[in-house]
């Protein structure tokens, strides 16, 4: 596969030195750049319909009411509160991007994205045999609901009731560049970042494991037109294929986020996480000092990734599900070719504290156990999560 030249800004080439800034960036953060012969390219040539963008999250929980109050803490806001259901949304132009509705016991129910266009989801609903369903009131516009072979609820909307977009935080000025005095901005004026929620301004992206990736990985692919940022894999295990993958929409010369999507193997089919984009690094930082104040447990960060680049903090709601903040991540257009790289666990984060064996799954506690139970179940079914996957996996808990 040729590697397209990524828009241009600081480019290295491995080792890390600076170079040319004609150089690939991309090609930077890789060990490998681009497919061999016969490995997966990361998209398909005729998808049925191409995503916009993705639009919410849907959860079930059994108490509302401390799921609202995490949610105000982490930064959403709230636009409909009910005894039955939340919905909550960032500041941003837009839908709600949560909603959360009661149930017995807590679970991720459904992702959602937003179509390019209203024909789209009858297109869809065409090529699937499903039927096009008028959304809630609440929500207004048309969906299509379909199942990923995960047995994942994914929806795909159009028409959507936009609320417009809410004030939000401030965006600090940075007195950095020093070897140019010229360019300080901040003058007689100090920095007091207030110790408040780091306001959400949308939805970034969903992470969910599959224990038939590339089964799931098709799917998504072949279903909504997603394409691939970069592949992960096992180190020494790159000829059995990639076990991890970051997904964007494709929307041709418009960049988009370097993930919307991320989909991992593993022994079970399980939500991992989601990410809310913030204003900047201070804002995360306030927030982070905020949520701690109050209780809440904290995952890892602060850092920045390699895979999309983001500045982040993860943090466990009450329920265990795993939330982070992010700011100042990648976008790429639909010219850049996925990256290949070994998965590890210190490759996961360019600066940062280590990931932590809550971030990385190998607590010894109830979710610990139930993830040690899937091992075993999927040793014993025919799933993709073999032997040597498992070898993969535990090397990389070890890195």
């Amino acid at each position: 596969m040729a590697v397209v030249d990524a828009p241009r800004h600081d480019r290295r080439v491995p080792g890390g030195h600076a170079t040319d800034r004609h150089e690939d960036g991309h090609r930077g953060l890789h060990v490998d750049q681009g497919a061999r012969p016969g490995e997966h390219p990361g998209r398909v040539r005729d998808p049925i319909v191409k995503v916009h963008d993705i639009a919410w999250l849907e959860f079930t929980k059994p108490d509302l009411t401390r799921a609202r109050a995490f949610a105000e803490a982490f930064g959403f806001t709230v636009t409909l509160a009910t005894d039955d259901e939340l919905h909550l949304r960032g500041l941003a132009a837009g839908s709600p991007c949560v909603l959360i509705r009661r149930g017995r016991r807590t679970a991720f129910a459904a992702a959602a994205f937003r179509a390019a266009e209203t024909a789209d989801v009858m297109t869809l609903a065409e090529a699937t045999g499903t039927r096009v369903e008028r959304l809630p009131d609440a929500l207004g516009g048309i969906g299509v609901t379909l199942t990923d072979p995960g047995g994942q609820a994914v929806r795909v909307v159009a028409g959507v009731d936009e609320a417009p977009e809410i004030p939000g935080q401030r965006v600090h000025e940075y007195n950095f560049g020093a070897l140019d005095p010229w360019k300080i901005s901040r003058v007689n004026a100090t920095q007091r970042p207030p110790r408040e929620p780091a306001m959400v301004e949308r939805l970034g992206h969903v992470v969910v494991q599959r224990n038939r990736y590339l089964e799931n990985l098709t799917w998504y692919l072949e279903h909504l037109g997603l394409i691939v940022s970069d592949f992960l894999y096992y180190d020494g295990q790159r000829d059995r294929g990639p076990v991890m993958a970051f997904i964007r929409c494709d929307r041709g010369s418009e960049p988009t986020d370097h993930h919307t999507l991320a989909m991992a193997l593993g022994p079970s089919n399980r939500y991992v996480h989601s990410a809310y984009q913030v204003c900047d690094l201070d804002a995360i930082g306030a927030g982070s000092r905020y949520l701690t104040e109050r209780g809440y447990r904290h995952s890892w960060g602060v850092g920045r990734h390699i895979q999309g680049s983001q500045i982040f903090d993860y943090w466990r709601d009450p329920d265990g599900f795993l939330v982070e903040h992010f700011a100042d991540g990648d976008r790429f257009d639909s010219s850049l070719e996925p990256g290949w790289a070994p998965m590890t666990a210190s490759g996961l984060a360019q600066w940062g504290p280590p990931a932590s064996r809550d971030f990385l799954g190998v607590t010894v506690d109830r979710r610990g156990l139930a993830e040690a139970r899937s091992i075993l179940s999927a040793l014993r079914h025919d799933t993709e999560f073999d032997l040597h996957r498992l070898r993969g996996l535990m090397k990389v808990a070890s890195t």
